[in-house]
């Protein structure tokens, strides 16, 4: 079976980015490494003939810890995941306290917000999932600005 990957953004304001598998633990893996696989639309990426106009904003990222369960629906995760932004100076992963912005168990929905009232926006390719065991993964879903 082939998974639905939607690259289109503007058809928001949810955009599902799928199931993010991490393969190794300890390496930590874009949440947009299915719907952007080069980073062509990464803010820190030069314009170049495959990037869009704009760079994908959201205003919440709603992280949870399923994986899948042999390809019919879902089951929760065998360990934790994290949310992380990858560090300058140490490691990046979920060894690296100073980089982890949430920490979600199995089974668990947590979110990535900025603040309501505000409309705040920020860039969802500063944030990668990390977990304690191989072939754990999150479901990610961007509402989008």
């Amino acid at each position: 079976m082939t998974l639905s990957v939607l690259q289109d953004r503007k058809s928001g304001p949810d955009w599902p980015l799928g199931s993010i598998i991490v393969v190794t633990p300890g390496t930590p893996v874009s949440i947009m490494s299915l719907v952007d696989a080069s980073n062509n639309n990464a803010p820190e990426t030069g314009t170049t003939t495959s990037s869009d106009e704009y760079t994908a904003l959201c205003q919440q990222i709603m992280v949870q810890g399923f994986k899948s369960n042999a390809g019919v629906g879902l089951t929760p995760n065998t360990g934790n995941i994290y949310v992380v932004r990858k560090g300058t100076t140490g490691s990046g992963n979920k060894n690296d306290y100073g980089v982890i912005v949430l920490c979600v168990l199995p089974g668990q929905t947590m979110f990535v917000s900025s603040a309501p009232r505000n409309r705040n926006e920020f860039s969802p390719y500063r944030y990668y999932i990390d977990a304690d065991n191989a072939n754990d993964a999150a479901q990610v879903t961007l509402w989008i600005a």
